[in-house]
């Protein structure tokens, strides 16, 4: 078998491309199906795997479940996005811990990378958002993988969201992706992308 040969055996197959990306969309809709027990670990778990810098791991995440936290959130959203959150059985909010540096000891052993974020405030929080937005991404791909759908947005009072759940810490929220098995009527048709010649160039 020639190397090409080898690297397409490798690739993902087509159906898990439809359902990672090529069919795969955010919602703006939920079917009224709850999120089994135990599901969203099996995402945090496959999320989690994700490669961050120096795996400083910085993303904290509130999966709004109940009744009165969904009410909450929602009405610290904008009215369009408080009606999603209200209709999704689980919204996730990504939170950013500005103190990923604590953990680093056990999370990046090879050496004391905790003196890399000391008395530099703009790096913690460059390094928090960048992050912690890449380990986002993966929760909705790993999401999608387990078989729920997604609807991440911002259009929230990111302030206001950090008074009422990470109050006391030294989180500071992100953005949220609601989750749940997507009613196919709540989407549009899919926009257009950037062609590969439009978005990218070699150097």
């Amino acid at each position: 078998m020639s190397k090409q040969e080898q690297d397409v055996e490798r690739g993902a197959s087509e159906a898990s491309l439809d359902l990672l990306f090529k069919s795969a969309r955010s919602y703006n809709g939920y079917l009224d199906h709850p999120i089994a027990d135990g599901l969203l670990e099996q995402v945090w778990e496959l999320a989690s795997l994700g490669p961050t810098s120096a795996n400083m791991s910085p993303a904290r995440i509130v999966w709004v479940r109940s009744e009165e936290a969904r009410e909450k959130l929602a009405g610290l959203a904008s009215s369009t996005n408080g009606k999603k959150i209200r209709q999704a059985p689980v919204t996730a909010i990504i939170g950013m811990d500005y103190d990923f540096a604590d953990k680093l000891l056990y999370l990046f052993p090879h050496v004391d990378a905790r003196s890399w974020f000391t008395g530099t405030p703009e790096i913690v929080a460059t390094n928090a958002m960048r992050n912690s937005t890449l380990q986002g991404a993966y929760l909705i791909m790993a999401a999608r993988a387990l078989g729920l759908d997604t609807g991440p947005m911002s259009g929230f009072d990111n302030d206001a969201v950090d008074q009422a759940f990470f109050a006391g810490t030294n989180i500071r929220s992100n953005f949220i992706i609601t989750l749940g098995y997507g009613d196919p009527s709540s989407i549009f048709p899919r926009l257009p992308r950037l062609s590969f010649d439009e978005a990218t160039w070699s150097a």
